[in-house]
Protein backbone atom coordinates (compact mmCIF):
# COMPACT_ATOMS: atom_id res chain seq x y z
CA UNK A 1 0.00 0.00 0.00
CA UNK A 2 1.45 3.24 -0.80
CA UNK A 3 0.03 6.11 1.38
CA UNK A 4 -0.81 9.23 -0.07
CA UNK A 5 1.76 12.40 1.08
CA UNK A 6 0.52 16.10 0.83
CA UNK A 7 3.57 18.72 0.64
CA UNK A 8 5.98 16.20 -0.02
CA UNK A 9 7.70 13.61 -2.60
CA UNK A 10 5.47 10.43 -3.33
CA UNK A 11 6.70 8.02 -1.07
CA UNK A 12 6.14 3.74 -1.19
CA UNK A 13 6.99 4.01 2.47
CA UNK A 14 6.29 -0.18 3.60
CA UNK A 15 8.55 -0.87 0.05
CA UNK A 16 11.71 1.17 1.48
CA UNK A 17 14.40 -0.57 2.98
CA UNK A 18 17.73 1.16 4.80
CA UNK A 19 20.05 3.50 2.96
CA UNK A 20 18.10 6.93 2.78
CA UNK A 21 19.74 9.21 5.55
CA UNK A 22 20.56 12.11 3.65
CA UNK A 23 21.53 16.19 4.33
CA UNK A 24 18.57 15.79 6.83
CA UNK A 25 20.00 15.10 10.20
CA UNK A 26 16.72 14.60 12.69
CA UNK A 27 13.26 13.04 11.44
CA UNK A 28 10.71 13.59 13.92
CA UNK A 29 7.41 11.44 13.57
CA UNK A 30 4.06 11.72 14.78
CA UNK A 31 1.22 9.57 14.62
CA UNK A 32 -1.77 10.71 14.76
CA UNK A 33 -5.66 9.69 14.77
CA UNK A 34 -8.10 12.13 15.31
CA UNK A 35 -6.15 14.34 17.19
CA UNK A 36 -7.63 17.90 15.78
CA UNK A 37 -7.90 19.49 19.88
CA UNK A 38 -3.95 18.27 20.49
CA UNK A 39 -2.13 18.03 17.03
CA UNK A 40 -2.03 21.82 16.89
CA UNK A 41 -0.01 23.08 19.95
CA UNK A 42 2.09 20.15 19.95
CA UNK A 43 3.20 20.49 15.86
CA UNK A 44 3.87 24.28 17.41
CA UNK A 45 5.78 23.22 20.05
CA UNK A 46 8.09 21.11 17.87
CA UNK A 47 8.80 23.01 14.88
CA UNK A 48 9.62 26.32 17.97
CA UNK A 49 11.92 23.70 19.26
CA UNK A 50 13.47 22.55 16.12
CA UNK A 51 13.91 25.75 14.63
CA UNK A 52 16.41 26.10 17.36
CA UNK A 53 18.43 23.25 16.70
CA UNK A 54 21.89 23.99 14.64
CA UNK A 55 20.83 20.77 12.75
CA UNK A 56 18.58 19.75 9.67
CA UNK A 57 14.90 18.00 10.35
CA UNK A 58 11.72 17.17 9.22
CA UNK A 59 8.56 16.69 10.61
CA UNK A 60 6.05 13.78 9.79
CA UNK A 61 3.11 13.59 11.01
CA UNK A 62 0.97 10.36 9.67
CA UNK A 63 -2.68 10.34 9.67
CA UNK A 64 -4.19 7.26 10.33
CA UNK A 65 -7.55 7.19 8.94
CA UNK A 66 -8.80 10.47 10.80
CA UNK A 67 -12.37 11.58 10.43
CA UNK A 68 -11.77 15.01 12.09
CA UNK A 69 -9.33 18.00 10.94
CA UNK A 70 -5.88 16.23 11.82
CA UNK A 71 -5.44 16.22 7.48
CA UNK A 72 -6.30 19.90 7.15
CA UNK A 73 -4.65 21.22 10.23
CA UNK A 74 -1.59 19.65 9.69
CA UNK A 75 -1.70 20.61 5.84
CA UNK A 76 -2.01 24.61 7.58
CA UNK A 77 1.07 24.04 9.50
CA UNK A 78 3.07 22.71 6.18
CA UNK A 79 1.86 25.28 4.11
CA UNK A 80 3.77 27.74 6.35
CA UNK A 81 6.75 25.06 7.72
CA UNK A 82 8.00 23.31 4.40
CA UNK A 83 9.90 20.64 6.77
CA UNK A 84 6.74 19.42 7.69
CA UNK A 85 5.41 16.28 5.65
CA UNK A 86 1.61 14.78 6.14
CA UNK A 87 1.66 10.83 4.74
CA UNK A 88 -2.31 9.94 4.31
CA UNK A 89 -3.04 6.65 5.32
CA UNK A 90 -6.27 5.96 3.92
CA UNK A 91 -8.10 4.09 6.89
CA UNK A 92 -7.46 3.29 10.52
CA UNK A 93 -4.70 0.57 10.98
CA UNK A 94 -3.91 1.56 14.75
CA UNK A 95 -0.46 3.16 15.90
CA UNK A 96 2.13 0.49 14.83
CA UNK A 97 1.03 0.91 11.48
CA UNK A 98 1.34 4.73 11.45
CA UNK A 99 4.27 4.74 12.88
CA UNK A 100 5.82 2.16 10.74
CA UNK A 101 4.55 4.24 7.46
CA UNK A 102 6.19 7.03 9.11
CA UNK A 103 9.61 5.76 9.90
CA UNK A 104 10.06 4.33 6.67
CA UNK A 105 9.55 7.36 4.75
CA UNK A 106 11.89 9.46 6.76
CA UNK A 107 15.27 10.45 5.41
CA UNK A 108 16.94 11.72 8.51
CA UNK A 109 20.14 10.14 10.25
CA UNK A 110 18.18 10.14 13.61
CA UNK A 111 14.30 8.99 13.41
CA UNK A 112 12.55 10.29 16.63
CA UNK A 113 8.92 8.89 17.45
CA UNK A 114 6.78 10.78 19.62
CA UNK A 115 3.04 11.47 20.50
CA UNK A 116 0.89 13.46 19.03
CA UNK A 117 -0.22 14.42 22.70
CA UNK A 118 3.42 15.34 23.87
CA UNK A 119 2.95 13.38 26.58
CA UNK A 120 7.11 13.46 27.08
CA UNK A 121 7.57 17.18 25.88
CA UNK A 122 10.15 17.40 22.93
CA UNK A 123 12.65 18.71 24.76
CA UNK A 124 13.59 15.45 26.45
CA UNK A 125 15.02 14.44 23.21
CA UNK A 126 18.02 16.02 24.56
CA UNK A 127 19.53 12.86 26.92
CA UNK A 128 18.16 10.59 24.29
CA UNK A 129 20.43 11.91 21.46
CA UNK A 130 23.34 12.08 24.09
CA UNK A 131 22.59 8.22 24.34
CA UNK A 132 23.15 7.97 21.01
CA UNK A 133 26.34 9.86 20.54
CA UNK A 134 27.60 7.46 23.08
CA UNK A 135 27.08 4.10 21.18
CA UNK A 136 23.88 3.55 21.28
CA UNK A 137 21.72 2.75 18.22
CA UNK A 138 18.28 3.04 20.67
CA UNK A 139 17.46 5.49 23.08
CA UNK A 140 13.84 5.23 24.62
CA UNK A 141 12.06 7.41 26.85
CA UNK A 142 11.47 5.69 30.44
CA UNK A 143 8.64 6.47 33.11
CA UNK A 144 10.03 3.52 35.15
CA UNK A 145 13.25 4.80 36.65
CA UNK A 146 13.82 6.56 39.83
CA UNK A 147 14.79 9.96 38.33
CA UNK A 148 11.28 10.00 36.05
CA UNK A 149 9.31 12.67 36.42
CA UNK A 150 5.95 11.83 36.28
CA UNK A 151 4.20 14.94 36.08
CA UNK A 152 0.37 13.92 35.59
CA UNK A 153 -0.30 10.28 37.02
CA UNK A 154 -2.48 8.14 35.49
CA UNK A 155 -5.38 6.38 37.59
CA UNK A 156 -4.89 3.51 39.44
CA UNK A 157 -6.38 1.09 36.99
CA UNK A 158 -3.58 2.28 34.63
CA UNK A 159 -0.93 2.44 36.80
CA UNK A 160 -1.62 -1.33 37.59
CA UNK A 161 -2.53 -3.05 34.25
CA UNK A 162 0.70 -1.82 33.10
CA UNK A 163 2.95 -3.16 35.68
CA UNK A 164 1.45 -5.99 35.24
CA UNK A 165 2.07 -5.66 31.37
CA UNK A 166 5.50 -4.54 31.59
CA UNK A 167 6.42 -7.30 33.96
CA UNK A 168 4.86 -9.90 31.50
CA UNK A 169 6.47 -8.02 28.34
CA UNK A 170 10.29 -8.87 30.29
CA UNK A 171 9.21 -12.21 30.72
CA UNK A 172 8.47 -13.15 26.85
CA UNK A 173 9.74 -10.59 24.73
CA UNK A 174 11.96 -7.49 26.30
CA UNK A 175 13.65 -8.70 29.56
CA UNK A 176 16.15 -5.69 30.50
CA UNK A 177 14.15 -2.55 29.57
CA UNK A 178 11.12 -1.85 32.70
CA UNK A 179 9.13 0.56 30.25
CA UNK A 180 8.51 -0.32 26.76
CA UNK A 181 5.26 1.56 26.03
CA UNK A 182 6.29 5.18 27.05
CA UNK A 183 5.70 6.64 23.43
CA UNK A 184 9.40 8.62 23.35
CA UNK A 185 12.15 6.71 21.41
CA UNK A 186 15.18 7.82 19.68
CA UNK A 187 16.59 5.73 16.89
CA UNK A 188 20.09 5.54 14.65
CA UNK A 189 18.07 6.41 11.44
CA UNK A 190 19.31 4.01 9.00
CA UNK A 191 18.59 0.79 11.88
CA UNK A 192 15.04 2.15 12.25
CA UNK A 193 14.51 1.40 8.77
CA UNK A 194 15.62 -1.69 9.00
CA UNK A 195 14.34 -3.17 12.07
CA UNK A 196 10.74 -1.35 11.11
CA UNK A 197 10.78 -2.65 7.59
CA UNK A 198 10.08 -5.92 9.24
CA UNK A 199 7.78 -4.92 12.05
CA UNK A 200 4.02 -6.32 11.70
CA UNK A 201 1.97 -4.98 14.22
CA UNK A 202 -0.22 -2.76 13.88
CA UNK A 203 -1.50 -1.71 17.23
CA UNK A 204 -0.38 -0.88 20.28
CA UNK A 205 1.90 -3.57 20.80
CA UNK A 206 4.56 -2.39 18.23
CA UNK A 207 7.07 -0.91 20.62
CA UNK A 208 7.75 -4.04 22.38
CA UNK A 209 7.95 -5.69 18.81
CA UNK A 210 10.29 -3.40 17.86
CA UNK A 211 12.69 -3.50 21.08
CA UNK A 212 12.17 -7.20 20.90
CA UNK A 213 13.88 -7.54 17.61
CA UNK A 214 16.73 -4.71 18.32
CA UNK A 215 17.51 -7.17 21.13
CA UNK A 216 17.59 -10.30 19.69
CA UNK A 217 19.56 -8.35 16.65
CA UNK A 218 22.42 -7.46 19.31
CA UNK A 219 21.46 -3.65 19.15
CA UNK A 220 22.87 -1.53 22.00
CA UNK A 221 19.57 0.29 23.95
CA UNK A 222 19.74 2.96 26.30
CA UNK A 223 16.58 3.36 28.86
CA UNK A 224 16.45 7.42 29.43
CA UNK A 225 14.21 8.48 32.53
CA UNK A 226 12.23 11.49 31.28
CA UNK A 227 9.44 13.61 31.86
CA UNK A 228 6.18 12.77 31.36
CA UNK A 229 2.43 13.78 31.81
CA UNK A 230 -0.80 11.82 31.73
CA UNK A 231 -3.05 13.26 28.63
CA UNK A 232 -6.41 13.24 29.89
CA UNK A 233 -7.61 12.53 26.01
CA UNK A 234 -5.25 9.50 25.82
CA UNK A 235 -6.38 7.08 23.16
CA UNK A 236 -5.12 4.43 25.41
CA UNK A 237 -8.31 2.62 26.94
CA UNK A 238 -8.02 -0.37 29.56
CA UNK A 239 -9.23 -2.92 26.92
CA UNK A 240 -6.32 -1.98 25.40
CA UNK A 241 -4.25 -3.50 27.79
CA UNK A 242 -6.00 -6.81 27.10
CA UNK A 243 -5.17 -6.41 23.17
CA UNK A 244 -1.81 -5.72 23.64
CA UNK A 245 -0.65 -8.67 25.87
CA UNK A 246 -2.94 -11.03 22.55
CA UNK A 247 -0.01 -9.29 20.45
CA UNK A 248 2.37 -10.19 23.11
CA UNK A 249 1.84 -13.84 22.30
CA UNK A 250 2.90 -13.33 18.72
CA UNK A 251 6.05 -11.55 18.56
CA UNK A 252 8.11 -14.74 19.67
CA UNK A 253 6.59 -16.70 17.19
CA UNK A 254 6.07 -14.46 14.30
CA UNK A 255 9.74 -12.90 14.70
CA UNK A 256 11.45 -16.43 15.06
CA UNK A 257 13.68 -15.91 12.24
CA UNK A 258 13.59 -12.31 11.46
CA UNK A 259 17.17 -11.95 12.82
CA UNK A 260 18.62 -14.26 10.53
CA UNK A 261 16.66 -12.53 7.71
CA UNK A 262 17.62 -9.33 8.48
CA UNK A 263 21.53 -10.20 8.14
CA UNK A 264 20.88 -12.50 5.07
CA UNK A 265 19.14 -9.63 3.21
CA UNK A 266 22.11 -6.96 4.74
CA UNK A 267 24.54 -9.01 3.58
CA UNK A 268 23.16 -9.48 0.42
CA UNK A 269 22.14 -5.76 -0.45
CA UNK A 270 25.82 -5.01 0.91
CA UNK A 271 24.14 -3.02 3.14
CA UNK A 272 26.28 -1.77 6.72
CA UNK A 273 24.77 -1.23 9.54
CA UNK A 274 26.18 1.56 11.70
CA UNK A 275 26.84 -0.26 15.02
CA UNK A 276 28.26 2.78 17.21
CA UNK A 277 27.95 6.15 16.94
CA UNK A 278 31.18 8.04 16.89
CA UNK A 279 32.30 11.35 15.26
CA UNK A 280 30.44 12.94 12.42
CA UNK A 281 26.97 14.66 13.11
CA UNK A 282 26.34 12.81 15.86
CA UNK A 283 28.85 14.40 17.99
CA UNK A 284 28.02 17.89 16.79
CA UNK A 285 24.00 17.10 17.68
CA UNK A 286 25.26 16.03 21.07
CA UNK A 287 26.75 19.54 21.54
CA UNK A 288 23.97 21.52 20.26
CA UNK A 289 22.14 20.01 23.61
CA UNK A 290 24.88 20.24 25.73
CA UNK A 291 26.12 18.24 28.65
CA UNK A 292 22.93 17.90 30.34
CA UNK A 293 20.39 15.23 30.89
CA UNK A 294 20.09 12.27 32.34
CA UNK A 295 21.64 8.49 30.91
CA UNK A 296 21.27 5.32 32.61
CA UNK A 297 23.23 2.03 31.66
CA UNK A 298 22.78 0.77 28.33
CA UNK A 299 20.45 -2.42 27.89
CA UNK A 300 23.04 -5.03 26.25
CA UNK A 301 21.16 -8.25 24.73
Amino acid sequence: MTPNERGGMSDDAGAEVPGRSSEIFLSVIVPAYNEERRLGPSLDAICHYLADLDQTWELIVVNDGSTDRTSDLTTAVAATEPRVRLIESPSNRGKGHAVRLGVLASRGQQVLICDADLATPIEEVEPLAKALVEGNLVAIGSRAGPTSKIEVSQGRLRELMGRLGNRLIQVVAVPEIADTQCGFKLFEGDSARVVFAYARLDGWGFDFEILHLCGRLGWPIAEIPVRWAHQAESKVRPLDYLRVLKELLYVRVIHRKTPALVESNRRRAGVRLITQRVGGSGDAYGESFGERGRISAAAEE
